[in-house]
């Protein structure tokens, strides 16, 4: 048999461990959206930069050389 005590401070510590991880997978959801955000918000603009950029010198340039700038 048990002990009563004993069996209720497991039963504390049990408690306590499942709060943990439940505060941890909370966490870890919380660190995938931010990622998945960023990845949205800043990684993707990058890369339609990366292909924006070129095109807008190639504009720009072309019409330099049309009005005789250089």
């Amino acid at each position: 048999m048990i002990d009563p005590e004993l069996k209720e401070s497991l039963d504390r510590i049990e408690a306590t461990a499942n709060a943990a991880f439940e505060a941890a997978d909370k966490t870890r959801k919380y660190m995938y959206w931010t990622g998945v955000i960023t990845i949205v918000l800043f990684v993707l603009p990058l890369i339609g930069l990366a292909f924006a950029v070129p095109s807008f010198i190639n504009t720009y340039t072309t019409e330099l050389n049309s009005i005789g700038a250089y």
